[in-house]
């Protein structure tokens, strides 16, 4: 008889299921009621497994959240400049609104300001990373006139928050991504931080 030695292949396969498990029981039951026979259950392994991958749920958390962070920050680095800032916010928007629909626990992940006393470094540095980026694009707004005066971070905040109630109730099947409630959302975003 004999045994063949599972391939990194079948190990990083195990892994990215785990990786889903868990970001999509955190963003719908939260990260406090998850436990690990839950991720396990839900990635098709032993608990055990988890440990061979990751130090426990908390690493988990953090890696799940790194990963939807850099998605973000990708996103608003893609946006094309020559759309101005507020066609390329709106780029921004409707990609996040996009991936909500067929993904809703990516986006969610990305937009959620819960259990940050479980966030590691290198998961906030992240974090700030898309907010930089997103700031960046926002500040060059108010520096052409068409943003609001003010602290671009507080723009930048307004603006996310409108686009993450939108990301939610796509996420949540309410709206369909084309859905008028959706536009008019999308106008009184820009509204919110639009220079007068």
């Amino acid at each position: 008889m004999t045994t063949t030695q599972p391939t990194r292949r079948d190990g990083e396969a195990t892994r990215q299921r785990l990786l889903r498990a868990a970001l999509e029981l955190y963003t719908t039951v939260g990260f406090r009621a998850t436990t690990t026979p839950a991720i396990a259950a839900r990635a098709g392994v032993a608990e055990g497994t988890i440990y061979r991958h990751f130090s426990g749920k908390e690493h988990l958390l953090n890696e799940v959240y790194r990963g939807a962070q850099h998605w973000g920050t990708a996103v608003v680095q893609e946006t094309g400049g020559e759309a101005g800032v507020p066609g390329r916010l709106l780029q921004i928007a409707r990609r996040l609104i996009e991936t909500a629909a067929r993904d809703a626990a990516q986006t969610r992940m990305l937009l959620r300001r819960r259990d940050e006393q479980h966030l590691d470094e290198r998961s906030r540095e992240a974090e700030r990373e898309f907010r930089n980026a997103l700031q960046g694009v926002v500040a060059a707004g108010r520096s052409g006139g068409v943003v609001r005066q003010g602290p671009a971070e507080l723009w930048t905040d307004v603006w996310l928050a409108l686009v993450a109630f939108i990301a939610e109730r796509v996420g949540a099947r309410e709206w369909p991504p084309e859905a008028p409630p959706v536009s008019m959302a999308l106008d009184a975003a820009w509204d919110a931080i639009a220079a007068r």
